[in-house]
């Protein structure tokens, strides 16, 4: 119960300084939204072709952006987090009775709350542009961005702890965050890519969210697709938020 009344105090603390300045939310969603404005237009005279997924341009691209929105918004998280830990908040929470584990589950709550308001909004943007999803396929990708969130947020405040440097971390996104988005088909489909990039792009956990939100978007809720975005999701978010946990109680000790 301790953890459960901590976690939703921490929760409130978080999510007030947030929406008290909101420009990392705005900035965050802001690229998402440029490249559903400017960037489906370009897929619509591809989408016809052999090879490209049901639901044509803009609902094959949104899903793939709902993905990209959890990955890079959850990720930046880690600079915000590297200074407090410069601040001294972390030595500061060692001694107050906060449950350990509420520290970890205040920040997940907040930045999940956040990404999934940046979802509805992008998806109310492709909506006015025409997109025309099923509604309890689109409630399905929420949940499938939710877990997202949850895995991407819970790494970057391992890293962060480990790092505890902000240029070694943006070094470290600079070299990963390009493959791993075009290993996941978010901007192209992989089903357009050759054989050997989508056998690469069999390894990235990412690739299944984006084939799963697309499988939904258009109401196949029974393609296999789905259960596969949603057991790889599950099970490592569930991994990534042991791995903070840990952490911060390594931290703090």
């Amino acid at each position: 119960m301790q953890s459960l009344r901590d976690t939703w105090l921490l929760f409130k603390h978080y999510l007030t300084m947030t929406m008290r300045n909101p420009v990392m939310v705005i900035v965050g969603l802001f690229q998402p939204v440029v490249q559903l404005l400017l960037f489906a237009p370009l897929l619509e005279p591809i989408a016809g072709t052999e090879g490209f997924p049901e639901g044509g341009a803009i609902g094959v691209f949104t899903p793939g952006l709902l993905v990209m929105l959890g990955i890079t918004g959850s990720l930046f998280v880690v600079f915000g987090f590297i200074a407090e830990l410069r601040a001294g908040v972390l030595e500061r929470m060692r001694v107050t009775p906060l449950s350990r584990l509420a520290l970890v589950l205040g920040r997940l709550l907040r930045d999940v709350t956040m990404l999934l308001l940046q979802a509805l909004v992008l998806v109310g943007v492709a909506w006015l542009m025409g997109l025309r999803a099923d509604p309890v396929g689109v409630a399905l990708s929420m949940l499938i961005v939710v877990l997202l969130g949850l895995l991407v947020s819970s790494c970057s405040y391992a890293v962060a702890l480990i790092l505890q440097d902000e240029n070694t971390v943006a070094s470290l996104l600079n070299f990963l965050i390009l493959p791993i988005l075009l290993l996941s088909g978010i901007t192209l489909p992989l089903t357009l890519a050759p054989n050997w990039i989508r056998k690469v792009a069999g390894v990235n956990p990412f690739a299944y969210a984006v084939d799963a939100s697309r499988a939904l978007f258009i109401g196949q809720l029974e393609h296999p697709a789905v259960w596969q975005g949603f057991a790889v999701m599950g099970v490592l978010s569930f991994l990534g938020v042991f791995w903070a946990v840990r952490s911060f109680r390594q931290g703090v000790a």
